[in-house]
């Protein structure tokens, strides 16, 4: 990695994520690959894609990867490949960004919400196993923040009644399931499942995995860009066809597809930053142990636990007693940006309201969360302000 250079947010306003220190570290590497890609005068699929395509497959360890549009195309073409439509029900997480459920909702297919753990912020595999009906085909859990979702529990649940899993992992790439011990991760799962499974991405562990290098990702472009990967070769190759308006071969269409594919210049920024993709992750994690630090047994106030194999995407708290509104308003006026991801559970958003029962939970997350400042090369200074603002908010 090359050397870190100082970070401008130490004596201004600090952002919730700052790219600059990222592309200052970067920059020649980076110039390179766009001067590569423009000199080819390629720039839709090509070489570069299939490059990238082949790398990012080896890194996570998966025998297919497909590049595409968005991560909202990940998903979408996902559940296509799998012939998931109307009359079919996919169970996901009332608490996630809209386009989990939008994905389910635009292939036609029936929206079921099953709630989240109050602690992990992802589905609850109990939720999800009494939401099953005879006309459910495909469980699709969310690895919220960079977290890794209780995915042996759920591939078991999964398992027994002949469904799909398709991994939500916009916002965990690099992500590892690593659950506390390898006989029982305390949600149920069975210990083959869950040595199985020990050490692996997150995105390799269902049936299909989706992906989003949005430009705030761990992994991001400087653009749009997704990826689905899988193992089987005949979802891979239904994949590449739906990305491509449904063609085996140019002119010769014989499903409905989408123009959904990834274009060379965001695979080449790709390719420069993969390699460096576990060390960031690595920095998230640090960063999030010195705010766990800084911010533990604080009156009101839940810290998210740094568990094995969590990347960090968003260091989320939680703000008890109806102050959460009032904290943020503290820390910006301190100078510290903050988000709060999600201010509405996805069943009560004006498109879904009336249409779900509660779900108590995400509910109660939506009230809490906010979201601190993050990103790798975040100096200690820089931490330290925002915990001082936080602790200075919570006392006011």
């Amino acid at each position: 990695m090359p050397k870190k250079l100082p970070d401008a947010a130490a004596d201004g306003f600090i952002p919730i994520l700052n790219l600059e220190p990222q592309y200052r570290a970067l920059r020649p590497a980076l110039q390179a690959a766009l001067e590569r890609v423009c000199a080819s005068q390629q720039f839709i699929l090509g070489e570069e894609v299939a490059a990238f395509e082949e790398e990012v497959a080896r890194y996570l360890g998966v025998s297919q990867a497909i590049g595409v549009n968005s991560g909202t195309d990940a998903l979408v073409i996902a559940l296509r490949a799998l012939d998931i439509g109307p009359g079919d029900e996919v169970i996901t997480t009332p608490f996630s960004f809209f386009a989990t459920a939008e994905a389910i909702s635009l292939v036609g297919a029936t929206l079921v919400f099953a709630d989240i753990e109050a602690e992990s912020f992802n589905l609850d595999p109990h939720a999800v196993a009494a939401c099953i009906t005879s006309r459910t085909r495909a469980l699709l859990p969310v690895h919220l923040f960079g977290r890794p979702a209780a995915v042996g529990a759920l591939l078991e649940v999964a398992a027994r009644h002949g469904l799909a899993v398709i991994e939500d992992a916009a916002q965990a790439f690099g992500a590892q399931y690593l659950p506390p011990c390898v006989g029982c991760d305390g949600r149920g799962c069975a210990p083959a499942t869950q040595t199985q499974l020990r050490g692996r991405f997150v995105g390799t562990l269902g049936t299909i995995g989706a992906f989003s290098f949005y430009p705030s990702k761990n992994l991001g472009a400087y653009g749009d860009g997704g990826l689905i990967v899988t193992n089987d070769n005949r979802i891979a190759e239904r994949c590449r066809k739906l990305r491509s308006h449904g063609a085996r071969a140019p002119y010769w269409h014989d499903m409905l597809g989408y123009n959904s594919r990834l274009d060379a210049l965001q695979a080449a920024i790709l390719r420069v930053k993969l390699p460096y993709v576990a060390e960031w992750n690595a920095a998230r994690r640090r960063i999030a142990a010195t705010y766990h630090q800084g911010l533990a047994g604080l009156p009101g106030v839940v810290t998210p636990a740094v568990t094995p194999g969590h990347v960090f995407h968003q260091y989320t708290l939680r703000i008890q007693a109806g102050r959460r509104d009032a904290v943020r308003q503290s820390l910006l006026e301190q100078g510290i940006g903050t988000m709060v991801y999600y201010p509405t559970p996805l069943h009560q958003l004006p498109v879904y309201a009336g249409q779900f029962p509660p779900q108590p939970v995400s509910e109660a997350a939506a009230g809490e969360v906010l979201s601190l400042p993050i990103w790798p090369e975040m100096e200690e200074a820089v931490q330290g302000r925002v915990i001082n603002a936080v602790r200075q908010a919570l006392a006011g």
